[in-house]
């Protein structure tokens, strides 16, 4: 232990507040180690320079350490919200760091005088109403479905549902109650509306009950017709509990949280229980871990906790946590208390149901890791089959694959997937919208889809792939070498893999800038199924943002193709319909009400259009 270290030890005060361990990164430079909150600060760091008894992780990041910086805060739960933000900031070598992923999905009832019922992700609005989050998009929409199937609720657009001349098809199939076309009061689907919501909260009993007493009294009136569709959405209420999995009178919203480490792996599931439903569960896996080493018991309560401070400061809250790892959960429990203003309990080891949720989620967590494990295990295998059959380098680890698609050179996009860690890793899949090309153009897209890229690669901005792997020929290729020349990225390996004109799968010729013959592997190599699956991501990426470019693109274009429509009327059409979807769902009497629209020109839109 340094000299200075001891002088900063002796001088911590007894408060609680974050320190940061600093080292010497390769380069010279100071880098930060690690990042941690105490409640005593002088007692906390100073267990590490006296206790014995470390990790070997935690051995081996004392002995980097050159020096402490500490920030004094005013409670444990201050120094938590600091601790997240700059292990955000900061990305600390020694720290477990989870992905940031804010953007859950919400199921939204909007404000409207017909509310919609839709998907919804983003910032909300004070005017609609939202049940979530929930932990995927299936999730959400398997809730619209189940709302639709009983209280038949619109999901159309605005646009769409103010310019309905007759009902859509999910009217014909009753799965909408068709308010577009005045098939229910405002009242009568006000009270669907609130039905539904009730549901989503978890009030079945209470929807049961209310529907009840509403069909009694639509059979005492005479309206029998209305009565017999209140007693089916009774039926399809019962029929629906009957089958839920997991359910709880209790407990409403609740996040259950079970962290299991095995195989070398760490893995956190979260069961999602909304409205006393179980509505899914969602697996997350470390970005950074900095030790492959298994974790002593404290090391994974440490990550549990950084886990629930990453995962949930910033974002909506449920009233209750359910952890597998006991740990001090006060001033957790008051930083996100005082977050969502309302009180959040953080309940370790409970009892009763509880412990079956939590019993489920480790079962969930474990199930993750063996999926994980093997699809890791045929990526290694693959990875390795392609190094030595193409005797690319024995470090070989990180590829990157590229492709381009357009139609007739139109909306022209770049892909680039990348393999790392023997996996696919879709969170840095990136698109390249093909700026300076407009003919179809292959090579030179690929040439700005490359020189981008390698640009960020020479800045140090992206990690440095070990190899590029070009989807097209020798010419492909060509330009892919000149870009890597002029970048003075000599060290990365180049091939390309050509189709062939039949384009047939197991056929592949493997194309080195350097080399003049190809090389041809067994249709059955575990190293080209590798560039085949990198190769069919490259694709699909790619031609799922040239779709998205190309049908943003063409939307305006539709009109501009009819004749007597220029810029003018094109934009009041707009206006007024929301889009060409919009304008395509109106009736020809609703696109003559719009100014300078004849009857002539509205007949010659309607019949564009469909």
């Amino acid at each position: 232990m340094s000299e200075s270290i001891q002088e900063t030890l002796q001088s911590l005060p007894q408060r609680p507040g974050v320190y940061r361990m600093i080292g010497a990164a390769a380069d010279g430079t100071e880098s930060v180690l690690y990042v941690g909150k105490a409640k005593n600060l002088k007692a906390r760091v100073s267990s590490y320079f006296v206790k014995s008894g470390h990790s070997a992780r935690i051995q081996l990041m004392i002995a980097q350490i050159r020096r402490i910086e500490t920030t004094v805060t005013r409670s444990e739960a201050e120094a938590l919200l600091l601790e997240n933000n700059l292990i955000k900031t900061l990305d600390p070598k020694y720290n477990v760091v989870f992905r940031d992923d804010k953007s859950y999905p919400y199921l939204c009832l909007s404000g409207d005088p017909f509310p919609q019922l839709r998907f919804f992700r983003g910032k909300p609005d004070r005017r609609h109403q939202y049940f979530g989050p929930f932990p995927s998009s299936w999730a959400v929409r398997e809730g619209i479905n189940t709302l639709q199937k009983v209280f038949q609720l619109r999901t159309c657009e605005n646009t769409v549902f103010a310019h309905r001349s007759r009902p859509c098809m999910l009217a014909q199939i009753g799965r909408c109650t068709a308010p577009c076309v005045g098939h229910i009061s405002e009242a009568d689907y006000a009270a669907d509306v609130k039905s539904a919501a009730m549901f989503l909260r978890g009030q079945r009993d209470e929807v049961t009950v209310e529907l009840t007493a509403q069909m009694e009294a639509a059979a005492a009136a005479l309206q029998f017709e209305r009565a017999a569709r209140i007693r089916d959405k009774i039926v399809r209420l019962k029929q629906l509990a009957s089958r839920q999995f997991v359910s709880s009178v209790s407990d409403r919203d609740v996040d259950v949280l079970a962290l299991v480490q095995a195989s070398g792996m760490i893995a956190v599931n979260v069961v999602v229980i909304r409205g006393g439903q179980h509505v899914g569960d969602r697996t997350h896996f470390p970005v950074k871990n900095a030790s492959a080493e298994p974790l002593t018991e404290a090391e994974l309560t440490e990550v549990l906790e950084s886990f629930i401070a990453q995962h949930y400061i910033g974002r909506e809250v449920p009233p209750t946590l359910l952890s597998t790892l006991e740990f001090d959960v006060a001033a957790l429990a008051e930083a996100l208390s005082t977050q969502v203003k309302a009180r959040v309990e953080v309940q370790c080891n409970p009892i009763g149901e509880r412990r079956v949720w939590l019993r489920m989620a480790e079962e969930n967590a474990r199930l993750a890791i063996a999926a994980r494990l093997r699809q890791s295990d045929t990526g290694h295998e693959r990875l390795q089959a392609l190094i030595s059959a193409l005797g690319l380098p024995e470090a070989t680890q990180r590829l990157e694959c590229f492709d381009i698609s357009h139609t007739m050179g139109e909306a022209t996009v770049a892909s680039c997937v990348v393999f790392d860690h023997d996996a696919m890793q879709s969170n840095q899949y990136r698109r390249f919208n093909i700026m300076t090309v407009a003919d179809g153009d292959d090579y030179a897209a690929m040439r700005e889809a490359l020189t981008r890229r390698a640009a960020r690669i020479a800045r140090e901005e992206l990690p440095r792939p070990d190899a590029w792997i070009i989807d097209g020929g020798r010419g492909q290729v060509a330009i892919a070498a000149q870009v890597l020349a002029e970048a003075g990225l000599h060290d990365i390996v180049l091939f390309g893999s050509a189709k062939g004109v039949e384009r047939r799968k197991g056929q592949e010729q493997i194309v080195f800038p350097d080399r003049s013959e190809t090389i041809r592997l067994a249709a059955d190599h575990p190293g080209l199924h590798l560039i085949q699956q990198m190769q069919d991501e490259a694709h699909r990426f790619a031609i799922q943002g040239h779709r998205a470019k190309r049908a943003k693109a063409r939307e305006g274009s539709m009109l501009d193709d009819i004749s007597g429509i220029g810029p003018r009327k094109r934009a009041a059409l707009l206006k007024q319909f929301g889009s060409v979807k919009g304008l395509a769902a109106a009736s020809v009497e609703d696109i003559r009400r719009v100014a300078g629209i004849s009857a002539e020109l509205a007949d010659r839109i309607y019949q564009a259009l469909h």
